[in-house]
C-alpha cells in the first residue's frame, strides 16, 4: 500500500427540502460538509458513525450515484466529478458498490444468473451469453454459492446468500474499488462474520480497496487497516485501526467505543453517555457540531469549527482539545 488509489477533496454533498403547504419555504441538508480524506490501494477504510450522520451519502456520492454539490473525487489520477457519460461508465467499471439491504437491491423479477451478467452486458464484456455465464458461474463458487443458483431467483435465497450474490454482481467487472454500504447490517449476527471473512479473503486474492461503511465498530474491527469517524457531515478522526481502537482521541470516538460489548467479562469499561440526540441536519449546532453532547465541551467549541488536525505519524482529530 504505497499509493492512493482514491482521494476526495472538499467534498459537499447538499439537499434542499422544501417545506410548508405549498412547500414554498426551504432548507439546506448539508449531508456531507467539506470532507478530506484518501485511501490507498489495497486498504479498508472504514467509515464510521451514527446513523444519519451522512455515510451513505458521502459512499453514494464518491461513485456519482448522486451528483456532488462540489468538491474533488480523484481516481486513479482522473477527478470523477469532470469526467463525462463515456468516461463516467468507465471509471464505473473499476469502481462498485455492495448495497445495504440484500432483500431490496436484487430484482426480483430477474435470475441471478441475469442479474450478475448484467453489468457485463452493459460494459460489452465477453464474447457471447455462453461466455458470459461462465463467468457467472465461476463467480458463484467464488463467493460460496453454487453454480445451480444461477437459474433461480432471489426469493429462494437466504439473506447471507443474497448478499452473496450481491458481491458477485460487484465483482463480475473486475473492479479495483468497491464501496461496501453497511454490508452486513441487515444480516444475522452468525451470518455477518461469514461474509466479512469472505470479503476479507476477495480483498487478499483479488487486491481488492474497500471504503466499508458501518455503524457498528465492533463490525469493522478485522477488516479495517484505517478507521474515519464521521458526525453530522464532517470526519471528526482518522488513523490506525489499532490506534483508534485503544488510544481514541475525539471524544465522540471515544464514546462510540464506549458501547461496544467486551467479550471478557474481567474487563470493565467505563460507558460514555451523551447528552441528548443527535442533532438534526436542519438545525446543525453553530461551531463545533458536536458541541451539545460533547462532555469536554470548552466556550471556544460553540463558536469555531475545528478542522482536522494531524498528531502523531498518521492521525488526523477535529477537536479543539488539540489546536490550543
Amino acid at each position: 500500500m504505497s499509493e492512493f488509489l482514491l482521494t476526495v477533496h472538499a467534498l459537499k454533498q447538499y439537499f434542499v427540502q422544501h417545506r410548508g403547504f405549498f412547500k414554498t419555504q426551504s432548507s439546506i441538508v448539508k449531508a456531507v460538509d467539506g470532507v478530506d480524506f484518501s485511501i490507498e490501494s489495497g486498504e479498508t477504510l472504514a467509515l464510521v458513525g451514527e446513523s444519519g450522520c451522512g455515510k451513505s451519502t458521502l459512499g453514494r456520492s464518491i461513485l456519482r450515484l448522486i451528483e456532488p454539490t462540489s468538491g474533488h473525487i480523484n481516481f486513479e489520477g482522473q477527478d470523477i466529478i469532470k469526467a463525462n457519460a463515456r468516461q463516467l461508465r468507465e471509471l464505473r467499471r473499476r469502481m462498485q458498490i455492495i448495497f445495504q439491504d440484500p432483500f431490496a437491491s436484487l430484482n426480483p423479477r430477474m435470475t441471478i444468473g441475469n442479474i450478475i451478467q448484467e453489468a457485463l452486458i452493459i460494459h460489452k464484456i465477453g464474447a457471447n451469453s455462453a461466455e458470459r455465464y461462465e463467468r457467472v458461474r465461476e463467480l458463484l463458487n467464488v463467493v460460496g454459492l453454487r453454480a445451480e443458483a444461477i437459474g433461480r431467483y432471489p426469493h429462494e435465497f437466504s439473506g447471507g446468500q443474497r448478499q452473496r450474490v450481491g458481491i458477485a454482481r460487484a465483482l463480475v467487472v473486475e473492479p479495483k474499488f468497491i464501496v461496501c454500504d453497511e454490508p452486513v447490517s441487515a444480516l444475522d449476527v452468525s451470518i455477518q462474520a461469514q461474509i466479512i471473512n469472505l470479503m476479507q479473503d476477495l480483498q487478499y486474492r483479488l487486491n481488492l480497496t474497500y471504503l466499508f461503511i458501518a455503524h457498528d465498530l465492533h463490525v469493522v474491527r478485522h477488516i479495517a487497516s484505517r478507521i474515519a469517524v464521521m458526525y453530522l457531515g464532517n470526519l471528526v478522526e482518522i488513523g490506525e485501526a489499532k490506534e483508534v481502537y485503544d488510544n481514541p482521541q475525539h471524544p465522540y470516538t471515544q464514546a462510540l467505543l464506549s458501547a461496544v460489548p467486551i467479550p471478557d467479562p474481567t474487563k470493565k469499561l467505563q460507558r460514555i453517555m451523551l447528552i441528548g440526540e443527535i442533532p438534526s441536519p436542519l438545525a446543525v449546532p453553530a461551531g463545533c457540531k458536536f458541541h451539545p453532547r460533547c462532555p469536554a465541551v470548552m466556550p471556544r467549541c460553540k463558536e469555531v469549527s475545528p478542522s482536522l488536525i494531524t498528531i502523531g505519524t498518521r492521525r488526523q482529530v477535529a477537536c479543539h482539545l488539540f489546536d490550543t
